[in-house]
């Protein structure tokens, strides 16, 4: 056996230490950690006190500022359950809810249409085009009013569900167009290439391919077109003269109306009732709105 051939020993392992956080570190992550739970207890701090408001009676509101009521009730909820002025509850959830649900359907169909000519469809005059679709965002919604309710009182349409719903659906919210603007530009031009080497055309392309990909772009925009439908007031509050079409953000002011007097306890017991769709709603597509977020990072 020759000395090359000998075999070499092994050191033996040695244990690594352990590494220790250094004071600093852990003292920061602390620091974090705390300013993180102020943060979110001030988030949710008028939640908490609109909750426990809602069990107050009407003599406790301005003479008890404790957080908690002294004489706890649920004659508030049973009073809105029992509705107002002869119209029941659900009335007013179905009327939000049927102007919820079109707001949606109307900005995923016109928005994502117009996103994909913006994006994909070269045209005369697409970049004039697109600047003056931007533009409107500049233009308060007040501008607006007189000349929009001019048209809607001439086309016969006042006191109907019509005026808060055609614009939904004729791509007038420029801010869900841009954003799918923006997700259609990242996707690679090479899907629609080979798709149109096989035959297919626009609407084939559209429907099969861009709108499956953008995805997280559309679920985005139906979250805030549903929050802000919901939450609409001004716009039911122009269009709307039959109390049985209102829907819940002009059952509150009812509520603050009737007889000269307030019943604030009513008031926030609906609004309560009123915050737990749009939290619903929120809660299971909140991570498709966190999709939609980090897949902008993402490019084709």
């Amino acid at each position: 056996m020759t000395a090359t051939e000998l075999p070499v020993a092994t050191p033996p392992a040695v244990p690594v230490a352990r590494r220790r956080r250094s004071p600093r570190k852990t003292g920061a992550t602390i620091v974090w950690i705390v300013a993180m739970v102020l943060l979110v207890a001030l988030v949710l701090y008028p939640l908490v006190w609109m909750l426990s408001a809602s069990f107050k009676p009407n003599v406790e509101f301005g003479g008890n500022n404790n957080f908690f009521p002294e004489n706890p009730t649920i004659n508030n909820y049973l009073k809105v359950l029992e509705g107002i002025a002869g119209i029941p509850l659900w009335k007013f959830f179905w009327n939000s809810l049927l102007l919820g649900l079109g707001a949606v359907v109307g900005t995923v169909i016109s928005s994502s249409m117009a996103a994909y000519a913006f994006g994909r469809i070269e045209f005369k005059g697409r970049p004039v085009y697109f600047a003056i679709m931007i533009g409107t965002l500049l233009l308060p919604f007040h501008v607006l009013i007189i000349p929009q309710y001019m048209i809607f009182r001439n086309l016969g349409m006042i006191d109907t569900f019509w005026p808060l719903l055609v614009g939904k659906f004729l791509a007038t919210e420029a801010f869900f167009v841009f954003l799918m603007v923006q997700f259609i530009r990242n996707l690679p031009r090479e899907l629609d290439e080979a798709a149109r080497i096989d035959g297919a055309g626009h609407p084939r392309i559209f429907f099969s391919i861009t709108l499956p990909l953008i995805k997280p772009a559309i679920i985005t925009s139906s979250i805030f077109a549903f929050i802000w439908s919901w939450n609409d007031f001004l716009g039911p509050l122009l269009y709307l003269n039959s109390p049985e079409k209102y829907p819940l953000p002009l059952a509150l002011r009812i509520y603050n109306d009737q007889t000269s007097t307030s019943d604030y306890g009513a008031t926030i017991a609906i609004s309560v009732l009123a915050l737990l769709p749009v939290m619903l709603f929120f809660i299971i597509f909140q991570r498709f709105l966190v999709d939609g977020v980090a897949t902008q990072g993402l490019k084709g």
